[in-house]
């Protein structure tokens, strides 16, 4: 299946606190969760005033129906199709992560 590297805009995100931030990532789980499809958030990395996610799933579309469900509403949203990944858990533990492998 494909990653992607999502950005949301929502200002003052590098503020939020711990428990602010804990409550968005349980709240997208569950959102994630209650979808039952192949959608999974691998990590997401917060910055002054965005916060990017990188997903994998099988289409962007799947990705971005999450977002109404969210707890936070972002100003805006890019979505990006990653054409090639470099990371060097994949080598040192192939079978693991070969599901994941871009097409």
């Amino acid at each position: 299946m494909p990653k992607y590297l999502i950005e949301r805009e929502i200002p003052g995100a590098g503020q939020l606190s711990a428990s602010d931030l804990r409550a968005m990532s349980q709240r997208s789980c569950e959102v994630i969760g209650n979808l039952g499809r192949d959608l999974y958030w691998v990590e997401s990395f917060v910055t002054e005033d965005k916060v990017y996610c990188i997903y994998i799933a099988p289409d962007a579309e799947l990705i971005e129906s999450t977002r109404s469900r969210a707890v936070f509403r972002p100003i805006g949203s890019a979505r990006s199709r990653a054409s090639s990944t470099r990371d060097p858990l994949i080598k040192e533990n192939r079978e693991r992560h070969a599901k994941y492998e871009l097409e």
